[in-house]
């Protein structure tokens, strides 16, 4: 753990422990105070949980880092807009996902692979692994072939556990309308496995 002496939050010089910081600590620094070094220490926090991300979108990972690296320019650039109604790491990840869906829309084709360790968690009670593991490649499948939109919805719910409250306040939609969108995309997604078109 490394230490710096910074000017924090209108205090003395004073000690802090980086890692004891929060988030949005860390926004009011670069945004308050003009502490723009700060804001090295969010990268330090997301930069591989972004890449990973993209990796969900662009299976190419030379093309997934740029990709992580333009997202986080945007979000550095774009920090003032940060207004605390969610947590730093929900508005980070939906600005994520919409700039890969915008990607992916430019791109014209639908993302290869969708999880940070390419595997998608299955229930315990599957003793037979292939049962497991052609599950997880018909879900994998399936989310690939879904709207780009339902999926980064779908993905923050389901696998960055971004509460409905905080995707309602980073989409400006009400709790009804994230709970539809969420029952459509899991529906389709569902059809899709059920298809003997999937693969």
């Amino acid at each position: 753990m490394w230490l710096l002496f910074v000017p924090y939050l209108g205090l003395e010089m004073t000690e802090i422990k980086i890692s004891r910081l929060s988030d949005e600590e860390i926004v009011r620094l670069v945004t308050h105070k003009g502490k723009n070094e700060w804001f090295s220490v969010l990268y330090e926090r997301y930069s591989d949980k972004v890449y990973r991300k993209c990796l969900s979108f662009e299976k190419d990972k030379d093309a997934a880092l740029d990709l992580a690296h333009d997202i986080l320019i945007k979000v550095f650039l774009q920090l003032s807009k940060f207004q605390e109604r969610s947590r730093f790491s929900t508005w980070l990840y939906s600005v994520a996902y919409n700039y890969c869906v915008e990607y992916t829309r430019k791109k014209n084709r639908l993302p290869l692979s969708i999880f940070d360790d390419g595997r998608i968690d299955v229930e315990d009670d599957y003793e037979d692994w292939e049962i497991a593991e052609s599950q997880e490649k018909a879900l994998s499948r399936a989310l690939d072939k879904i709207n780009p939109e339902d999926k980064a919805l779908l993905l923050l719910k389901y696998q960055d556990d971004i509460s409905i409250k905080e995707i309602m306040e980073v989409y400006k939609i009400s709790e009804s309308a994230v709970k539809m969108r969420l029952a459509r995309a899991r529906q389709r997604v569902k059809e899709l496995i059920e298809s003997p078109n999937l693969y």
